[in-house]
Parts: structure tokens; sequence; C-alpha cells
């Protein structure tokens, strides 16, 4: 596994920890008023990101990304 595959996995993975931790400590935990509309945004933010990652992973564009490195390395075995 190459280093940047190793950096998107984790960045992946922190989005979607985030996502879960602020959501889980909007239930939780009662926020102040001040703070609340910051927190509402910064889950607004997560959200968005979490379904970037999401449709990054389980749409096309991994697909796409695999199959551009494999014709790029060469390593591709049409069949016959």
């Amino acid at each position: 596994m190459k280093a940047k595959e190793i950096y998107m996995y984790a960045l992946g993975a922190l989005v979607a920890i985030g996502l879960f931790v602020v959501i889980y400590l909007l239930i939780k935990i009662a926020t102040p008023i001040g703070n609340k509309d910051a927190l509402l945004i910064l889950l607004g933010v997560l959200a968005g990101a979490f379904t970037s990652v999401v449709s990054y992973f389980f749409g096309s564009s991994k697909g796409s990304a695999d199959k551009n490195e494999l014709l790029k390395n060469g390593s591709a075995n049409p069949q016959k």
C-alpha cells in the first residue's frame, strides 16, 4: 500500500470518526447557547466532508482511480 493511499484512508477515517464524535457530543452534553451555532456549523462541515468521503470510496471515483493506476503500471491483463 502506497503512502498516498494510507493518507487517504486515514483522512477518511478521521472525518468519519469526527462526525460521529460531534453528533455524540451534541446528544449527550448540554452545550452553552453561545457555542451551539459553532457546533452546528462544525456538524454541517463534517457531514459534507463525510458525504464526499463516502462518495469517493463507494462511488465511481475509486474504481476510476484504480483503473488509471492499472493502466499506468501496465499490469492489466486483458482476458482473451
